[in-house]
C-alpha cells in the first residue's frame, strides 16, 4: 500500500464538528483533494470555500476517495456510516483506505477491518485526544490500531492533524487505548473540579491557586487547560459532556467484559448523567463544575 502523499491521494473527510473541521481543515492546507460530507451541510462550508469539494451521501465520497476519514458522534453512528448497504465498505474503491477517528468501540472497530478487508480495503481505528485546541493547533495525539502497512499509509495524514502518533497493535487496539485515555481524564476531571470548588469555598483565589498548583504534582492537561475555562465561567464545548458519557459507557462495557472493576470511572459516568439531567450535555466536560455549585 503507498503512503497517502497529496499528489496521489483524495480524501473524503466525513464529520466537521468541533474538532473534524480543523483536522481537514490542515489536510486540504497541506495540498490534499478533499471531498466532505457531513449531515448538516452548513458546517462544511469553512471548508467548501477553501476548495474541498461536497458530496451527498458517504456513498458518493466512499466511491470518489483513496482514503476515507470519520470522526463522528457515536459508535451506532459509525456502525451505520460503515457498514449499512449504502456505507463506505460497501461502496468504497478497492485498495482503499478507511480512518475512523471516532472515539468509538474496541469490537466495532475490529468488526469494519473484517469486513474492509473483506472488499479489498483496509482499516484503521485511530482515536484522538486534545479537544478543539490540539485539533486547531495540530499537535492531537492519535492512538491507532490496524495492520503496519496500513498504519504506514496513513502516517502522512496523521502528521498533518497531529503531533503523537502510535501504532498500539492490531484492530480495536487503538480505540483501547482511548479508553485508557478516557479513564485517566474522568477522575481525574473529578480532581480538578473538586480543587477549584474547594478553593472558592475556603475563599481563595482560584486563579492564584492555579498557578500554584499546576507546575507541582498535582499538574494535568486538565488543569492548565480547563482549570482557567472553569475560573472564567466559560463551559463552552471542547469535547461534549454528552460524549464524554458514551465514552465512559464503552469504557466500563469492555472493562466488564474483562472482568476489571472500575470505581473511579463508574463514579465519575454517575455524576457526569446527573450533569446531563441538570441539562448540560451539550457543554464542554469541565462544565461538571456546576455539579459542585449546585
Amino acid at each position: 500500500m503507498n503512503e497517502c502523499t497529496p499528489e496521489r491521494t483524495t480524501i473524503g473527510f466525513i464529520g466537521t464538528g468541533v474538532m473534524g473541521t480543523s483536522m481537514a481543515g490542515h489536510l486540504l492546507s497541506a495540498g490534499y483533494r478533499l471531498r466532505v460530507y457531513t449531515r448538516t451541510k452548513a458546517k462544511a462550508e469553512p471548508l467548501l470555500a477553501k476548495g474541498a469539494v461536497w458530496c451527498d451521501t458517504p456513498a458518493e465520497l466512499a466511491a470518489e476517495s483513496d482514503a476515507v476519514v470519520s470522526i463522528v458522534g457515536y459508535p451506532s453512528d459509525v456502525e451505520r456510516l460503515y457498514l449499512a448497504e449504502d456505507g463506505i465498505v460497501a461502496n468504497g474503491k478497492p485498495g482503499a483506505l478507511l480512518i475512523d477517528m471516532t472515539t468509538s468501540s474496541p469490537s466495532l472497530a475490529r468488526r469494519i477491518h473484517a469486513a474492509a478487508a473483506g472488499r479489498g480495503m483496509q482499516a484503521l481505528d485511530a482515536p484522538v485526544s486534545g479537544g478543539d485546541v490540539g485539533a486547531r493547533e495540530a499537535r492531537l495525539s492519535i492512538m491507532v490500531g490496524g495492520e503496519p502497512e496500513a498504519f504506514a499509509a496513513a502516517r502522512p495524514l496523521f502528521e498533518k492533524m497531529g503531533k503523537t502518533v502510535v501504532r498500539q497493535g492490531g484492530p480495536g487496539a487503538g480505540q483501547h487505548t482511548k479508553m485508557c485515555n478516557q479513564i485517566a481524564i474522568a477522575s481525574g476531571m473529578l480532581g480538578v473540579c473538586e480543587a477549584l470548588a474547594y478553593a472558592e469555598r475556603a475563599g481563595l483565589d482560584p486563579s492564584a491557586v492555579l498557578s500554584s498548583i499546576e507546575t507541582g504534582a498535582a499538574g494535568s492537561w486538565s488543569l492548565s487547560n480547563l482549570g482557567p475555562r472553569i475560573i472564567a465561567g466559560n463551559f463552552e464545548p471542547g469535547f461534549y459532556v454528552k460524549h464524554f458519557v458514551k465514552d465512559m459507557k464503552i469504557a466500563l462495557d469492555a472493562a466488564e467484559e474483562m472482568q476489571l472493576d472500575l470505581p473511579g470511572l463508574a463514579l465519575a459516568r454517575t455524576l457526569y448523567e446527573r450533569l446531563i439531567d441538570m441539562g448540560c450535555a451539550d457543554q464542554g466536560t469541565q462544565a461538571l463544575f456546576k455539579y459542585y455549585k449546585s
